[in-house]
């Protein structure tokens, strides 16, 4: 990602023809194959899977290596920095919807199939099916408790909202060119996301040990891993991308008017903050 420029000159930069697109395909294509052949057990699966990832890390590092090169060459102008701030809009918003279909999934099934279904008279399920939620089924071989908010999730989500502040801090902080204070309150932030992933590998530890609580416990099961896992996804992609500005920092990189970077993973971590706000709302407290 790349810093911003305060110029108003209409000067476009057009970059110098690059290969690291070409490498990004051959990475891509590479690890769709590695990923069919482990899906169907293929020895060579795995392996080809592996490597086409290592070659995505390595065409990340030397792509935005590029990048971060010409923005701190300041060769971006105003032109620039505005399409990089609408694409990063456009991937947040691309994640609001990801994340619009799991929360569509769960009120689907829990406001009208569930109820629709415990409502026909001859049991069209099984016998014994209730419009309760949790719901279980007929091939869940022992019953589970579902994860209760006043334990590990609210002590995630008061981790998440500080972890908001203090990045707010920074960007204050960074804004008055106090680079030193920026760093700190960064790494605070970043401490945060990481001891949030930490509590929240011990909750599904705990969900699968003590609370029966598994992938396959129904439709209740299903949707509580896929939506906290994939947060907790975005919260690791989050804390790698204020890693990367945090040693930008360290490295002399940005200034009070040059720092869209930064701007970037804040926008990024408050969008996961907020998924998070959801989450428990919606997940653990109805």
């Amino acid at each position: 990602m790349a810093s911003s420029s305060n110029t108003n000159s209409g000067h476009y930069f057009v970059p110098q023809p690059s290969h690291w697109p070409i490498v990004g395909s051959i990475a891509l294509l590479t690890s769709a194959f590695g990923a069919v052949g482990t899906m169907n057990h293929f020895g060579w699966g795995l392996p080809v899977l592996l490597s086409g990832l290592g070659i995505l890390v390595f065409m990340m590092f030397g792509w935005f290596g590029s990048v971060i090169k010409e923005s701190e060459g300041r060769l971006y102008g105003a032109n620039v920095d505005r399409s990089f701030r609408w694409s990063m809009s456009w991937f947040i918003f691309s994640e609001v919807m990801f994340f619009a279909a799991f929360f569509g999934a769960l009120g689907l099934a829990r406001l009208h199939v569930v109820p629709d279904l415990a409502s026909i008279d001859n049991k069209l399920l099984w016998p014994e099916f209730a419009g309760t939620w949790p719901t279980t089924g007929p091939y869940i071989d022992s019953p589970f408790t579902p994860m209760g908010a006043w334990g590990i999730p609210a002590i995630n989500t008061a981790l998440l909202l500080t972890s908001g502040v203090t990045l707010t801090i920074a960007h204050h902080a960074l804004l008055k060119n106090e680079r030193s204070k920026t760093i700190t309150w960064l790494a605070a932030t970043i401490v945060l996301g990481l001891v949030f992933l930490g509590l929240q590998v011990y909750e599904y530890i705990h969900a699968y040990s003590d609370l029966n609580l598994k992938l396959t416990s129904g439709i209740f099961g299903s949707t509580f891993f896929m939506l906290t896992g994939f947060h907790g996804f975005h919260v690791t992609v989050g804390a790698i991308m204020l890693a990367v500005v945090m040693l930008r920092l360290m490295r002399g990189h940005f200034d009070a008017k040059h720092h869209f970077a930064f701007e970037a993973a804040a926008w990024y971590w408050h969008f996961v903050d907020v998924v998070w706000l959801g989450l428990f709302v919606v997940v653990y407290m109805m």
